[in-house]
């Protein structure tokens, strides 16, 4: 286990705008950052990062936390998975507690854990096999010297050799304990009904590995490098638990940093295109790995930039295939370049035989936007059939279709226009056509989805709070002092006793006073957990609030704890609009006496309206318990009413009438 030390070294000095800002694009917002959410798909930011509280909120899921729970959210690492990440990306070493592991834990291992370490074994295998082994230097090793890749270069980016023989990796796995089952759900190994033993998924290959957005290893693809064999040159990782090839890009984890930092994200085919820019010096580039672009893929390049540059051969045959990528990153909201590399040339030849300036230069000034791209491959081979090129400006004028900003429309139709001289309002209609065919297609799968799917029963709960008007407004107040507690708790008061002496006293002091006095019994245990954490503080000397529960590995009280450290008016940056409104917690004073009073009126009407339900019971059984409760219920309202009057509550205006804000 990870020694207490070393989390609090971790906590200590992680950056939560560093961790975050490597899978969202933040930008800065006030004394905060802002970003769209990594969790739910929305075109406005309601992401929030509090550098100065190191904590993060994402309004639009309700989610919100640390540097590590954002982790543990984003990339389904568990609490030391997290913690690990965070280590290695600040060069912290991790200290272990010496403490015996329990059978019980050794057996948690769920399959994804499992698949994870067993790519993991495997990565580390192949890498040695590659540098270590006669085989794999003089085959492997070679093969990536005759495509010029330096040392450091191979390394970064964990390059491998399989060996020849059928089963070397299988029995290595064995050896160390894994299961035919789990080498055989990760693909690594395959087990013929005629080969007991086992047979390598990628023998006699060189190895490129495939990394998730943190660096995990997730599967591979492997390149043989024998001309006479009749297999396929490239062979990838199947599908499993932990890849799914659809929501990967090779490069992202090693360029990901590039990217945030250019803003500019340069798309390629194929590893050697991403190793080669990279050892070029060129790092903001991934791969689609020889898959279609999904959107899944796209949305991990919008994290970090809205701006992608398209590099394809000089002689790709399947350019023209290409343009649904086109649309699908203009129906994200990216802007997109193009660039066509000289025939013969693709980005992995072209980076090797010029020096970085010149294929940085190359690709700023030769890169052109998607119209001008569509036009010269659509138009190259028409030349005077009108027929034929109505159609290409038809098909370019879809693709404007598909942008979804409406400034960014009429600015790339009045390019159209001006590149083929046409009116504007043709190309304007023409665009509503494309619009509504794109629309009715939606909609007929979206149909074909919804008649597919067989229709659920569903049972929707009664929201028993909203359904008793009394306990929705206790708890409602019993919710806003906690939330004070942790937001101000460390804040001194001055107050006057009943002699009028001034006298001192911090907020989190003055609630629970108020709590105790009351014997108030919590009814959300969330809140019930704060207060012990906060009692045992006080015993300790000790003024437990927001920052001390930032940490809690509970989701409840973490998402409450972010909740009252990051209002929802923190996703405004009132000063860029010159607007100026009073911040939450300016009147400190005046709210936690207001509140505590009106806790207390709400909590006596509860209490009333749960001794009223007693009555019942003792009406003609037990006399005497019943003229109790009644003297109760009496005590109870004259109290309400002298709250009432404090407050300057109006059954029908509500409270503070007549108070002046």
């Amino acid at each position: 286990m990870i020694s207490k030390q070393t989390i609090d070294k971790i906590f200590s000095t992680i950056r939560v705008e560093e961790i975050v800002g490597e899978y969202v694009q933040l930008k800065r917002a006030g004394s905060n950052y802002k970003g769209l959410s990594p969790f739910h798909e929305e075109k406005t930011p309601s992401f929030v990062v509090s550098a100065s509280k190191q904590i993060w909120k994402d309004f639009s899921t309700g989610k919100g936390g640390t540097a590590i729970s954002f982790l543990m959210e984003i990339e389904n690492f568990t609490y030391p998975e997290a913690l690990r990440h965070a280590a290695k990306k600040y060069g912290i070493e991790i200290e272990e507690d010496q403490r015996e592991i329990s059978e019980e834990a050794k057996n948690a291992q769920t399959e994804k854990d499992l698949l994870y370490k067993i790519h993991e074994v495997a990565n580390t295998y192949f890498q040695e096999i590659l540098w270590d082994e006669k085989e794999g230097r003089s085959i492997g090793l070679s093969y990536f010297k005759e495509r010029e890749l330096k040392d450091d270069i191979i390394r970064k980016f964990q390059l491998g050799y399989s060996p020849e023989i059928k089963n070397a990796f299988t029995t290595y796995a064995l050896e160390k304990g894994y299961s035919k089952e789990i080498l055989e759900r990760s693909g690594l190994s395959i087990f013929p009904e005629n080969t007991p033993a086992g047979v390598d998924r990628f023998r006699e290959r060189v190895i490129f590995p495939i990394h998730s957005f943190s660096g995990r290893v997730l599967g591979f693809g492997a390149r043989i490098l024998k001309n006479n064999v009749k297999t396929a040159k490239y062979l990838n990782s199947p599908e499993t638990e932990i890849y799914h090839k659809s929501n990967v890009l090779y490069g992202l984890n090693q360029s990901k940093q590039a990217i945030s930092r250019k803003n500019a994200c340069l798309l390629v085919e194929g590893y050697m295109d991403v190793i080669s820019l990279h050892m070029s010096g060129i790092e903001n580039v991934v791969a689609s790995s020889g898959t279609s672009l999904t959107t899944e893929q796209i949305k991990l390049i919008k994290r970090l930039t809205e701006n992608v540059t398209i590099l394809f051969d000089g002689d790709n045959a399947g350019i023209k295939a290409s343009f649904r990528s086109i649309d699908m990153l203009l129906t994200e909201g990216m802007n997109i370049r193009v660039l066509l590399f000289p025939d013969g040339d693709d980005p992995d030849s072209f980076a090797r035989k010029h020096p970085q300036d010149y294929v940085e230069k190359y690709i700023e000034n030769e890169a052109m936007d998607f119209i001008d791209f569509k036009a010269e491959i659509l138009l190259k081979d028409i030349g005077n059939d009108p027929i034929r090129k109505a159609e290409a400006i038809r098909d370019i004028v879809k693709s404007v279709s598909f942008v979804q900003n409406a400034l960014k429309r009429e600015v790339y139709l009045k390019e159209v226009s001006n590149k083929f001289g046409l009116s504007e309002q043709s190309l304007f209609n023409e665009l509503d056509v494309q619009k509504q065919i794109t629309q009715n297609q939606n909609h007929h799968v979206q149909q074909q989805q919804k008649d597919k799917a067989a229709p659920k029963m569903e049972i929707v709960p009664l929201d028993e709070e909203k359904e008793d008007p009394f306990l929705f407004q206790v708890l409602f107040m019993e919710n806003k002092l906690v939330e004070h507690m942790l937001a101000f708790g460390d804040i001194v008061l001055k107050r006057r006793n009943e002699q009028n002496e001034e006298y001192e006293i911090t907020v989190i002091e003055e609630i629970l006073h108020h709590f105790e006095e009351e014997q108030y019994a919590f009814l959300i245990k969330g809140n019930e957990i704060i207060i012990e954490q906060v009692r045992e503080g006080i015993q300790k000397d000790e003024l437990r609030s927001g920052n001390f529960f930032v940490s809690f590995m509970d989701e409840a009280i973490t998402n409450k704890v972010v909740d009252a450290l990051i209002p929802l008016d923190d996703l405004e940056n009132w000063a860029s609009r010159n607007i100026y409104p009073p911040n939450y917690g300016d009147k400190v004073a005046d709210q936690i006496q207001g509140d505590v009073l009106l806790h207390k009126y709400r909590y006596i009407d509860y209490l009333i309206k749960e001794t009223a339900k007693e009555l019942d019971q003792y009406s003609n059984t037990d006399e005497t318990k019943y003229y109790e409760l009644i003297k109760k219920i009496t005590l109870l309202k004259q109290a309400s009413i002298r709250l009432s009057n404090i407050i300057e509550y109006s059954p029908i205006k509500g409270i503070y009438v007549d108070r002046k804000r």
